[in-house]
């Protein structure tokens, strides 16, 4: 059949490849930062405001070629002038993470406290800013013709439970859209999403580490998650999971069970 392709393509490698990773120089990010780099590719380290970190980040990685680059989910017309730099300055770009995100600590019962404005930052930052990013890099995605998309969803799309319930709606929101993008992208390039549970990270304001402990010891894993456990999780997605796409991979210990 005409524009058939074949399989038995093996493990997608990374050396010689342009790694984009917005929210980059913490987090989740930045323990794909470094794998990505390990694994030989050239990466760039997306920050809205962590330039310092970003920038002590690239000083740090193996290889040659990182930058860091300001990706500010909320600034679509920045988004593609990011895109334009990264063409510029490394000619192709070939996998794509999409780490960046917001939330607030807001009780679920507590209506009144989730008001529009933060509301509106959520969904702008965790749904638009993805899309506006997709947008943008998706020419030279498409280019190379053998391109990978990561978002980082979170379990709260699933179970609706999370730091509020304009942040459990927006990655609802991401990863029915990745579905939606992932039938027009291919096949040149595949989209997969990576859903965690609890990180123990600073991501959710006011969450310390004695409550994704908690959290872990509710889970058949009985093991608390650190944000390399789901950089190898987005590894594993870009090098061997070569017939997925618009599928979401959960990353949770088992907690939804």
């Amino acid at each position: 059949m005409d524009g058939l392709r074949q399989g038995g393509q093996g493990e997608y490698p990374l050396r010689g490849r342009v790694a984009v990773v917005t929210g980059g120089s913490s987090g989740i990010g930045a323990a794909a930062v470094r794998r990505l780099a390990a694994a030989g590719a050239r990466v760039v380290v997306g920050y809205n405001a962590g330039a310092d970190r970003a920038a002590a980040l690239v000083a740090e990685l193996p290889g040659d070629g990182h930058l860091a680059l300001r990706i500010p989910m909320e600034d679509s017309a920045a988004i593609g002038a990011a895109a334009a730099e990264v063409e510029r300055a490394c000619g192709r770009a070939d996998v794509l993470v999409n780490s960046a995100g917001v939330t607030r600590a807001v009780p679920h019962g507590d209506l009144d406290g989730l008001d529009d404005a933060t509301f509106d930052r959520i969904l702008v930052t965790n749904v638009r800013g993805p899309f506006a990013t997709i947008r943008a890099f998706a020419p030279l995605l498409r280019r190379g013709g053998d391109a990978v998309i990561v978002n980082v969803s979170s379990l709260s799309a699933v179970t609706g439970l999370g730091s509020s319930i304009a942040y459990c709606a927006s990655k609802a929101a991401l990863d029915t859209m990745a579905m939606s993008l992932a039938r027009v992208l291919g096949p040149e390039i595949r989209l997969i999403g990576v859903s965690p549970a609890a990180v123990a990270t600073d991501f959710v304001p006011g969450r310390g580490r004695a409550g994704v402990e908690k959290q872990a010891a509710t889970t058949p894993l009985r093991t608390v998650a650190e944000a390399d456990d789901v950089a190898l999780a987005i590894m594993a997605a870009i090098t061997h999971l070569r017939l997925t796409t618009g599928s979401t991979i959960l990353v949770d210990g088992g907690r939804h069970l």
